[in-house]
C-alpha cells in the first residue's frame, strides 16, 4: 500500500522539489541588492520607430548567486553519478549486482564463448507500411545478422506476409493482451534457452532503419569488452512532416550530441534499436519479483508504459554495463501530428515517473530523479520567462529593450544553432529563430505537467498505436 501511494506521489515530489529550488533562487536574487545601470534612454529604430532601451543589469551578487546554484547542482549530479557508476563497476555482491563488470569478468576469464552472432527481434503490430525498409536496412548491414525474427502481435494487415516474402522468420504471439512487452516476453522465452554468451539479441522497432555500419560497430565493441551487457543506438528523426518533424529532428540531434559528450554513457537503451547479451536478459528474468520489480520469468515488465526505460533501470540496478557508441546510429519515425506527439510524449513521461515510483530512490535511479527534477525546474523557468514577456507587452506603452538580456538571448540562440549544426540549414534556421523552439519546449512542458497530474490522481494510462500511411513500395524488400 505504501509503495502504491509513493508511485502516485512521485510526480508531485519532483515538482515540489523544483518549486523549492526556484523559490531558493528567487530568494537569493531578492536579497542580493538592487540592480545597477543607467536610466532609460530613447532612440530610433531604423529612423522610424521610437524605442526605449535600459542598460540596467542584475547586480553582480545576483549573477553570482544564480550561477553558483546552477554550477553546484550540475557538478554535484555529475560527481555523484560518477561515484555511483564506479562503485557499481567494482561491486562483488553477486546477490545484488550479478551483472557488475568485476563479477562478469571473473566468471568469463579464459572462457571462449564463440564468435559474436546477432539474432534480431522486431516486434510488429500492423507495420506493413514500414517493415520493408526496416528489413532492408538489416540485410544491407556490413555485418549482417545471423537471424531475423518478426514478432507479429495481433496483426490484421500484411505484416506477416511481408516478413515471409522477405525470407525472415515470423513468431506470432498467442493470446497476448500486454502489448509490445508481452509479445517480446513470449518470443524471448523460446529464444533465450538456446542462446550462448556471445549470441547477442537485438530488439528494434519496426519503424526504424539502421545505418549501414551499426551492427559491425556493435559487434566490435561486444567482442572487445566481455563485461559489456548492452548497446543502445543513437537515433535521428526521419525526413518529412514539416515544421513539427523538424522540431523532433532537432530534439533528437541534441540528444545524440549529448550522448557523444557523455562518451556513450546511457540514459535509455532505446527501443528503436538495442543489443543485449543473453546473460543480461536471463538475469533480469530471474531477478523479477525479488531484487527488481516485475513478474518472475519475464524479461520485460508488462506493467511499465515505457518498457525500454524500465529495462535500462533494471540492467543498471543489477550492475550491468552499457553504452551508446557514436557509430551505432538509426533513423526512426517522427510523429506526424500534434495529437500523435502528445500521446507519445505523455506515455514517455508517465512511464518515466511510474518507473521511478516502482524502483524508488536508489543509487542507480539517482540520475533519473535528477533529470526529472531538472525538467520540473525548466517548466517553472520557461513559464515564468514567457509570462514576464507577456506582462511587459500588456503593461507598457512602449517596448523596452534591455541590452544585458539581449546578450543572454544571443548566447542562447548561438547554443541552439551550434547544437543542431549537423542537421543542415533547416535545423540551423529553426534554432536561430529561437521562439518557435521555445514554444515547442513549452508544449513538452505541458505534457510533463499532464503526466504529473495523471499519475498523482491515479488516472489510467493508455498505449496509443500510431498507424503509418502505406506507401506504394511498402510491399517491396530490396
Amino acid at each position: 500500500m505504501r509503495g502504491a501511494r509513493f508511485q502516485r506521489l512521485v510526480g508531485l515530489v519532483i515538482l515540489g522539489l523544483a518549486v523549492l529550488a526556484a523559490a531558493l533562487l528567487w530568494f537569493a536574487v531578492a536579497v542580493s541588492g538592487p540592480r545597477v545601470g543607467s536610466a532609460q534612454s530613447e532612440g530610433l529604430l531604423f529612423g522610424v520607430w521610437d524605442v526605449l532601451y535600459d542598460t540596467e543589469a542584475p547586480s553582480s551578487r545576483s549573477l553570482l548567486a544564480a550561477s553558483a546554484m546552477a554550477v553546484l547542482f550540475a557538478v554535484g549530479v555529475a560527481l555523484l553519478e560518477r561515484r555511483i557508476a564506479n562503485r557499481s563497476r567494482r561491486s562483488e555482491d553477486l546477490g545484488v549486482t550479478p551483472l557488475a563488470p568485476k563479477i562478469v569478468m571473473a566468471s568469463t576469464y579464459g572462457v571462449y564463448a564463440g564468435p559474436v552472432t546477432i539474432t534480431v527481434l522486431i516486434p510488429a503490430h500492423n507495420e506493413e507500411a514500414c517493415l520493408s525498409a526496416t528489413l532492408a536496412s538489416l540485410m544491407s548491414q556490413s555485418h549482417p545478422p545471423a537471424r531475423i525474427v518478426v514478432v507479429a502481435d495481433n496483426c490484421t494487415d500484411s505484416t506477416v506476409d511481408i516478413a515471409r516474402a522477405a525470407g525472415v522468420d515470423v513468431f506470432t504471439s498467442v493470446d497476448n493482451t500486454q502489448k509490445k512487452a508481452g509479445a517480446l516476453n513470449q518470443a524471448l522465452k523460446e529464444l533465450l534457452p538456446e542462446q550462448g554468451d556471445n549470441d547477442l539479441v537485438m530488439v528494434m522497432d519496426a519503424d526504424t532503419t539502421l545505418d549501414a555500419g551499426f551492427l559491425e560497430a556493435a559487434v566490435a565493441r561486444m567482442t572487445a569488452d566481455r563485461a559489456l551487457m548492452a548497446i543502445g543506438g543513437l537515433f535521428y528523426g526521419e525526413e518529412g512532416q514539416g515544421l513539427l518533424g523538424q522540431f523532433q529532428r532537432n530534439e533528437y540531434i541534441r540528444y545524440a550530441r549529448e550522448m557523444k559528450r557523455r562518451r556513450g554513457r546511457v540514459f535509455v537503451l532505446t527501443g528503436t534499436a538495442s543489443l543485449f547479451r543473453p546473460r543480461a536478459l536471463r538475469t533480469i528474468a530471474e531477478s523479477r519479483g525479488t531484487t527488481i520489480p516485475g513478474t518472475p520469468g519475464d524479461v520485460y515488465d508488462t506493467a511499465a508504459l515505457t518498457e525500454d526505460n524500465e529495462l535500462t533501470i533494471a540492467l543498471k540496478s543489477l550492475g550491468g554495463l552499457m553504452i551508446s557508441p557514436a557509430q551505432c546510429t538509426v533513423v526512426t519515425e517522427v510523429m506526424p501530428t500534434w495529437g500523435a506527439l502528445w500521446a507519445q510524449r505523455l506515455r514517455w513521461q508517465r512511464g518515466a515517473l511510474e518507473n521511478l515510483g516502482a524502483y524508488g530512490v536508489t543509487p542507480q535511479t539517482f540520475r533519473y530523479w535528477a533529470q526529472q527534477l531538472g525538467i520540473g525546474y525548466g517548466v517553472i523557468a520557461l513559464a515564468s520567462y514567457l509570462l514576464t514577456i507577456l506582462l511587459m507587452v500588456l503593461a507598457l506603452d512602449a517596448w523596452v529593450w534591455f541590452p544585458f538580456w539581449l546578450g543572454v538571448g544571443l548566447v542562447f540562440m548561438v547554443e541552439r544553432v551550434v547544437t543542431v549544426w549537423r542537421g543542415g540549414w533547416a535545423a540551423r534556421l529553426l534554432g536561430a529563430t529561437l521562439f518557435p523552439e521555445l514554444f515547442f519546449a513549452m508544449f513538452l512542458n505541458v505534457v510533463y505537467v499532464k503526466g504529473v497530474l495523471d499519475i498523482s490522481f491515479g488516472r489510467q494510462a493508455s498505449w496509443k498505436h500510431v498507424p503509418h500511411p502505406v506507401s506504394p513500395h511498402s510491399m517491396e524488400v530490396t
